[in-house]
């Protein structure tokens, strides 16, 4: 996992050109004109999901892997706390779905970090990750999930 600021996006250039790509829709879109959904940036090989929503206590969460794709999730505005570990030898909660590329693990977080306006992580398939945590009282984050294609 990766934790930084948009604008250090160009040291990770190094981990493909989809990564470029997806850096540069994130510094490049003026958010305040997107609505919430998802967007093919590069067919399914880059994806963009445009999400509002207001945090919410660790109760009842689960944190969650991904096979085909790695998350790179850009805080808009807001800021919330992200659970995250590293995936070793876990059962999953729920088995993976391809077809919804995820699968869940009921262990809490090892770590917390918290992310705010300008911010991301990356999420790679060894990582776990739980999102959209409030950080002392719920508030509204406009958060950008880039699915960048690991085939």
């Amino acid at each position: 996992m990766i934790i930084d600021t948009l604008q250090n996006a160009g040291l990770y250039h190094g981990l493909g050109a989809r990564f470029v790509k997806a850096f540069q829709y994130l510094q490049e879109t003026d958010f305040s004109k997107v609505e919430k959904g998802r967007y093919e940036i590069d067919g399914s090989n880059i994806i963009a999901i445009v999400n509002e929503y207001d945090t919410i206590p660790t109760t009842g969460e689960q944190m969650e892997s991904h096979k085909k794709y790695t998350d790179i999730q850009y805080i808009v505005s807001g800021e919330e706390l992200i659970g995250h570990d590293f995936l070793q030898e876990q059962t999953p909660s729920k088995v993976y779905s391809e077809e919804e590329d995820f699968m869940l693990f009921g262990e809490a977080p090892v770590f917390f970090s918290r992310l705010q306006q300008g911010m991301f992580a990356i999420f790679f398939p060894t990582d776990l990750h739980m999102p959209n945590i409030k950080v002392n009282e719920p508030v509204k984050v406009k958060k950008v999930v880039m699915k960048v294609s690991n085939n």
